[in-house]
Parts: C-alpha cells; structure tokens; sequence
C-alpha cells in the first residue's frame, strides 16, 4: 500500500493542476468575450457585494441601456428592460456617472418610477447601481450598468458602494481586452479573405484571361472558317461568364460584417477594387458618421459594392471616388468615375442590381439613383435618413 502512496499523490496533483489549467482557460476566455464578461459580472455581484441578485444592462447605440443578464433573480420581469438616460436607479447612475443606491426602490424620492411595476413584480426593495465606464480613449464612455438588488429594505452602504465599483471597474477592463481581441479576430478573418481573394485572382483570374486571349486570336486567324468561328465565339462567352462569376465570388469575400464600422467596410472593397483591376481609387470620409444598424450597413456597403462592380465592368475608367459624408439629415453615399463608356453601361448596366437596391432602399426611406455625365463618367449615389433617437 506505501508503494501506492507516491503515485496517488502524483495524481491527485496532477489532477489539481489540470483543475487550475481549466479555472485558468475559463478566465481567459471569459475576458475575450463580451458576452461573457456581461454575464460574469452578472453573476459576481451578489456574492462580491453581499446582495441577493445582480442584474447587468448594457448600453446601445441609442444611448439607452437594456437589461440582458441577471443573476438571483425571482422572475424574469427586468429581463430586456429598456432603460433611458434618466429613468429610474440606472438610468439616473447612467446621467451621473456615479452611484446610485436607494433603501426602498418604490417609495425612494430621489428617482424617477417609470419600472414601479417591474420592480414590485420582482420583489425588489434595496437597490444599487453604477455604471461601468471606459476609461481609455479620448474621454471616458458608459458602456454597461451594473445592479444589485435585495428583496427587504437593508442599506447598502459605503463598503458595498466600493466593492461595487471594483466589480465595474473589473468588467471595464474585461470588456475593453474582449473588444481588443474580437478585432484581433476580425483582422484575421479579412487577412485570410484577402489572401483568397488574391489567390483566386492572380490563379483562376489570370488563367481565365489567358484562355480568352488565346481563343481571340485563334478567332482572329480562321477567318475563312465559319463554323470554327461561332464555336470560338461561344467559347468566348463562357469565357467572359465564369470571368464575371469569379469577379462577383471574389466580392463576396469582402461582405460586410454588422459588427464593423461602415466607413471600415467602404474602405475595405475600395482597396480591394484598386488591387483588382489597377484602377486608381479613393475613399474620402467628408464627415463622421454615427454608427448604423446592420440593415442600413448593409445597404450602403452593397451600394458601393455594386457602383464598383459597374465600374469594373463598364465604365473603362481610371479613376474612380468613393464618398461618404452625413447630409440633409440622412447619410449620403457616392460611387464616382470618371469612365468614358456610357453607351456600353446603358445597354449592360446595373438595372437589375439598381432595382434590387432601390426596392431595398425605399424599406428604410432611402434612394439610390445612377447619374450619367455628359463627358461619360457615372455616379451612384444613395441618400439614407438618420433615426432619431
């Protein structure tokens, strides 16, 4: 039995330091994850702060917050609560940037009782909250609420107004490495997007080009074989097809994603634009632009993918500007070239596409029009009304 004793101490350490590993892995990828961190810091707070539940709101891009992780909660009703700057005890830490705490949330004098009802349906009595606040960039930013919550009236006093901040400031921290590392993540995705791209375009894109050049000369060299000549022609065809599939999948590959500024998605398919075809091209940002839902992202970012997509196909240009700018009370949005072949884009153009993007357009009260110039240069541009919040 002694002979066993050092093997099962090995294991049992063993055992414990796989346990620390796993404890360790957790942590890490706890704090690269917003998600994460927003529910961990709902579920740390009753045990840091001696309450009986947390509740964690983050905010939008409205400036309002929206309850989405609870922790010790009796029932769902605070679940998805949408909290204004001002209205009740997080929206009024959120106006302050400070603590707020009251001993009874109903009879409480110094907030506003707009979630009475939700709050009574929970059985809430005490409460607490903070905002948790970036302190990094240009100046700090509310970027989270947190609450604690007790179902009696006890105080929650100044060591648990501390120990609350602490947890806040630890979320900020978490939340700023999470974004850090989801935009690690998505520079990775476009680089490997990149790659494919240039991949396919300097293989199948040049290979394509060859056969057709090939295929043009041998056209050029029967010319007293006829039925050999309409064999090339429709050859030629194909040729152009699987050339203009293969330009569409490559601009696939740069679709845009929600989570990522507009203004980053234009200048994304611009380069790509001028890697592709050598045309000279520019983004130019005239204004800032406040961030949009997915939807009109979406729309704009399709907007320029097909005023190039023309470019490239119709316009023989040799330069081309891509602007972006807030107008009227909307964003404006503007595809410019300076091609010369009018007459090829009237008779090929962008109807079909057009007509998809302005049936998706007029969803959101948008426009989008093509404009010709009489010198044969184009621009698309689109017109996109702001919300109010």
């Amino acid at each position: 039995m002694r002979s066993q004793e050092p093997s099962n101490r090995r294991a049992i350490e063993h055992v414990n330091a796989l346990d620390e590993l796993l404890r360790e892995r957790d942590g890490l990828l706890m704090v690269m994850d917003r998600i994460a961190v927003l529910h961990g810091t709902a579920q740390l707070i009753p045990a840091a702060v001696g309450a009986a539940s947390g509740f964690v709101a983050e905010l939008g891009a409205d400036g309002h917050a929206v309850v989405r992780w609870m922790s010790g909660a009796r029932t769902e009703r605070i679940r998805d609560l949408v909290v204004p700057p001002g209205h009740g005890i997080g929206g009024k830490a959120m106006a302050l940037g400070a603590a707020v705490r009251v001993n009874d949330y109903i009879a409480s004098a110094s907030i506003t009782h707009h979630f009475d009802t939700q709050v009574r349906d929970e059985g809430l009595g005490a409460m607490l909250a903070i905002p948790i606040v970036d302190q990094h960039g240009t100046e700090p930013r509310t970027v989270a609420i947190a609450y604690a919550g007790r179902y009696d009236s006890a105080t929650f006093g100044d060591i648990a107004v501390g120990k609350m901040r602490a947890v806040a400031e630890q979320a900020a921290t978490a939340m700023r490495i999470a974004a850090a590392a989801e935009l690690t993540k998505m520079d990775a995705v476009c680089a490997e997007r990149q790659r494919i791209q240039d991949s396919l375009h300097d293989s199948v894109g040049a290979m394509l080009f060859s056969i057709s050049a090939q295929v043009q000369a041998l056209r050029d060299a029967l010319t007293d074989q006829p039925a050999v000549i309409d064999q090339l022609r429709r050859l030629e065809s194909d040729i152009s097809a699987a050339s203009s599939a293969l330009r569409e999948s490559v601009l696939a590959l740069a679709e845009a994603t929600p989570e990522r500024a507009l203004p980053i998605e234009i200048m994304e398919h611009t380069r790509s634009f001028e890697r592709r075809t050598g045309v000279s091209a520019r983004f130019v940002e005239l204004s800032d632009i406040p961030p949009l839902d997915t939807e009109r992202t979406e729309l704009l970012t399709a907007v320029v993918r097909e005023g190039l997509i023309n470019v490239e196909k119709h316009a023989q240009a040799h330069s081309v500007i891509v602007s972006l700018c807030c107008s009227d009370g909307g964003v404006r949005l503007a595809v410019t070239d300076d091609g010369t072949a009018t007459h090829e884009r009237n008779r090929h153009g962008t109807r079909l596409g057009l007509r998809s993007l302005a049936l998706r357009a007029a969803r959101v009260g948008a426009t989008v029009q093509l404009l010709h110039d009489e010198d044969g240069g184009a621009t698309l541009r689109a017109w996109l009304p702001l919300i109010e919040s």
